[in-house]
């Protein structure tokens, strides 16, 4: 399984570095509110370093399902960990209610998850910080979405075991973290979903049995 995934994760950015990075396969389609960046700015600030994800969006129809399997209502405080351009973020508070904040640390990403949230009218909800995943304080969240790298994935597992409160739901797309059985595993439009539940001891993360 862990030689599968991490085939495809260099599928990926195989993939990603022939199609110009927009996207693998076919093309995400933009959530209703979703604002083309506006080319006439000229060229974006470059990250302070480089990504450690590439970009590539979510459908539309898998957000959707990464907010319904993290059971995402009104009161959850939401965190996309590599957040584009903000459509989870943006979908959570514009259907649900949710407070929401993304991180990436591509400041053209913010600056198009921004007006993304304009476009929806949830400014008020929603928060875009351009950090370092790996410095980033999420510890707030009672839901976390990600969809990054297993090698990403499996460098944040300390943190969201240590800094997340006990009963944190943590949503991933496409890849799963190592060493921890998640609680659901979901196929949404050919994609793989998977969900954890932060324990009460971290001790409690085990691998499969």
């Amino acid at each position: 399984m862990g030689i599968r995934k991490a085939a495809f994760g260099v599928a990926l950015l195989g993939a990603l570095a022939m199609s110009g990075g927009a996207a693998v396969g076919q093309q995400a389609d933009p959530p209703p509110f979703f604002v083309p960046p506006d080319m006439g700015r000229g060229r974006a600030e470059l990250p302070s370093q480089p990504p450690d994800v590439p970009y590539v969006p979510t459908p539309q129809v898998v957000v959707d399902a990464m907010l319904e399997l993290g059971e995402v209502k009104e009161g959850d405080m939401l965190y996309d960990l590599g957040s584009g351009d903000g459509r989870i973020v943006v979908t959570a508070a514009k259907n649900l209610g949710v407070r929401g904040v993304g991180i990436d640390i591509n400041p053209e990403r913010i600056q198009e998850a921004e007006a993304n949230a304009r476009q929806a009218g949830v400014e008020n909800l929603t928060e875009f910080r351009e950090e370092d995943l790996f410095k980033a304080d999420f510890s707030e969240a009672t839901v976390v979405t990600m969809y990054l790298l297993p090698s990403v994935n499996n460098r944040l597992k300390p943190r969201l075991l240590s800094e997340l409160k006990p009963g944190t739901r943590i949503v991933s797309h496409a890849f799963d973290i190592e060493g921890w059985e998640p609680q659901r595993v979901v196929e949404v439009d050919g994609r793989t979903l998977y969900l954890w539940v932060v324990p009460e001891n971290p001790s409690q993360a085990r691998g499969p049995r």
